[in-house]
């Protein structure tokens, strides 16, 4: 993401005094909730979406993703790269490859 985006993100949440109702719980919540507004946009069929919805639905969460990361002190790159590495141990291309089977049943 780019820092400009960031920024953006950033001051809209300044500017309108949000960052006292922004603990990591509200964020947290906040995040779940979207997910689940952007999970509904595919509940009753996953192939006929409106794309603009999904696009409004995923850019909510991942505003609140954003949020939190800095709510928390976090680096964004540092965190997702961990986690990557994570995934890679857990998930070697060898084993996984092709399978939709969880990392303890490879």
């Amino acid at each position: 993401m780019k820092q400009e985006t960031i920024d953006e993100i950033l001051k809209f949440t300044e500017d309108r005094d949000w960052n006292q109702y922004h603990s990591p719980a509200n964020l947290a919540k906040s995040i779940c909730i979207e997910s689940a507004e952007l999970l509904e946009c595919f509940q009753w069929d996953d192939q006929n979406y409106d794309i603009d919805h999904v696009k409004e639905e995923l850019a909510d969460v991942m505003v609140y993703c954003v949020d939190m990361v800095y709510k928390l002190g976090l680096d964004m790159d540092e965190i997702i790269h961990d986690k990557m590495q994570k995934n890679a141990a857990k998930y070697p291309v060898d084993k996984a490859k092709g399978s939709a089977k969880k990392y303890n049943e490879l």
